[in-house]
C-alpha cells in the first residue's frame, strides 16, 4: 500500500481523507498493525488508481536495499518516493517474468571496502570489476549491455522523473537500475550505469545519501569507464578542443569527465583546468563533438519475446504481478530497446 500512494504522490492525510479514515488508520494499514476493511481497501484502490489484489495485504513484495540516488538538489522526496515506488513495481513485473523464464544469473562482484577507502583504493576496485566482467582492457562497447549481461535490470525511467538522473538499488538478489530517458546523451548513460554499477558493488549494505558514497561511486565510473593507466597517456597536456573530441568517441566519456579525469591525473593544471571548465560552461549541453543517443536496456524486450514464444502473454505476467495495466504499460514502454522513428 505505501507503494500505490507513493507512485501516486499522495501523502498519508491526504489519502485519508479521500477515503474517509484517519492518517493514524493509514500509518496502520501500511504497517501491518491492522487489517482494512473490504470496503476501505475498495476506496484505496479507487483512489490509488490500483486493483484491489494490487494489495494482496500478508503477501510482501521482495525485500529491497535503500536506493542510491543521483538527483538534482531540488527534487522532492514525493519526487524521490515516486520513482523508487516505480522501480519496485517494475521488478514485482521482473519477478513475475521470472516465474516462465530464466534471467541471466546475477554475476555481479562484491567489494567491502576498507573504513575510509583512498581513491587510488577506489581505482583498484574499478579494476578489479572490469577483469571480473571480462573487460580487461580499452573501452566498454556497451556498459548497459555489460550490466544486464550480468543479470542486471536496467530499465529507464518514466517522462515524469525529470529531476532524477538515475538509480539502484537490490531487490532481493536482482540488482535494479534505473536511468532518466530525458538524459539522451551517449557520454552521461554510459557514467550513470557505471556510476550505479559503483553502488551496487561497493555500497550494497550501506545506508545511502552520503556525499563521500556518491564521490566513491564517481570515482569508480571515472576508473571503470577509462582505466587511469591507458588513459593518462591518451590525453592531451595542453587544452585542445580537437583532440579531446577524439577521445571522447573512443572512450564514450563526455568533454568535461575528460577535462576532470586530466585534472585529477595531474596531466592538466589548475590554470588549465579551469579555462576549460569555463569554456564548457559556456558552451551548455549539449556539449560538442556528439557521439551519438543514450545507451538503452535490451534484456526485458528479449524476455518478453521468450514469453510470448511459450505462449505466456503481457496480460497473465500483469495478473501474476498483480498490476494495473498502466504501470505495465509504462514498464513495456520504458525497458525495451528504442528503434529510429520515421515522421510523416
Amino acid at each position: 500500500m505505501t507503494i500505490a500512494r507513493q507512485l501516486r504522490r499522495r501523502r498519508k492525510n491526504e489519502l485519508a481523507k479521500e477515503v474517509g479514515v484517519t492518517p493514524a488508520a493509514i500509518t496502520q494499514y501500511e504497517l501491518g498493525q491492522t487489517k482494512p476493511s473490504a470496503g476501505i481497501v475498495g476506496k484505496l484502490a479507487l483512489a490509488l488508481a490500483v486493483p484491489v489484489d494490487f494489495f494482496n495485504f500478508g503477501a510482501p513484495d521482495a525485500s529491497t536495499s535503500p536506493a542510491h540516488f543521483r538527483s538534482l538538489r531540488a527534487t522532492t522526496q514525493l519526487e524521490r518516493d515516486e520513482v523508487i515506488a516505480f522501480g519496485k513495481l517494475a521488478m514485482r513485473f521482473v519477478s513475475a517474468i521470472e516465474h516462465y523464464v530464466d534471467l541471466p544469473t546475477v554475476d555481479l562482484p562484491r567489494e567491502d571496502l576498507p573504513q575510509e577507502p583512498s581513491r587510488a583504493e577506489i581505482a583498484a576496485v574499478a579494476r578489479d570489476v572490469r577483469k571480473a566482467l571480462g573487460v580487461d582492457s580499452g573501452p566498454i562497447p556497451n556498459v548497459v549491455r555489460l550490466l544486464e549481461s550480468r543479470g542486471a535490470i536496467v530499465l529507464q525511467l518514466p517522462v515524469s522523473s525529470r529531476r532524477v538522473d538515475a538509480f539502484s538499488f537490490w531487490c532481493g538478489s536482482r540488482a535494479a537500475v534505473f536511468m532518466n530517458p530525458q538524459k539522451n546523451d551517449k557520454a552521461r548513460s554510459r557514467f550513470d550505469a557505471a556510476h550505479e554499477a559503483g553502488h551496487l558493488i561497493m555500497h550494497r549494505d550501506l545506508d545511502p545519501g552520503s556525499r563521500i558514497m556518491e564521490n566513491q561511486a564517481h570515482d569508480f565510473a571515472a576508473e571503470f569507464l577509462a582505466p587511469s593507466e591507458e588513459i593518462e597517456n591518451e590525453l592531451p597536456r595542453k587544452l585542445d578542443w580537437e583532440h579531446l573530441g577524439v577521445l571522447k568517441r573512443r572512450w564514450g566519456i563526455s568533454i568535461k569527465a575528460l577535462a576532470y579525469r586530466a585534472h585529477s591525473l595531474g596531466v592538466f593544471r589548475d590554470p588549465v583546468y579551469r579555462r576549460a571548465m569555463i569554456t564548457l560552461s559556456q558552451w551548455g549541453d549539449p556539449e560538442p563533438f556528439d557521439i551519438g543517443v543514450r545507451e538503452t536496456p535490451i534484456l526485458m524486450n528479449k524476455a518478453l519475446k521468450v514469453c510470448g514464444d511459450i505462449g505466456t502473454s503481457i496480460d497473465d505476467l500483469t495478473r501474476l504481478a498483480r498490476l494495473p495495466g498502466s504501470i505495465v504499460d509504462q514498464i513495456l514502454a520504458l525497458g525495451v530497446e528504442e528503434r529510429p522513428k520515421v515522421d510523416i
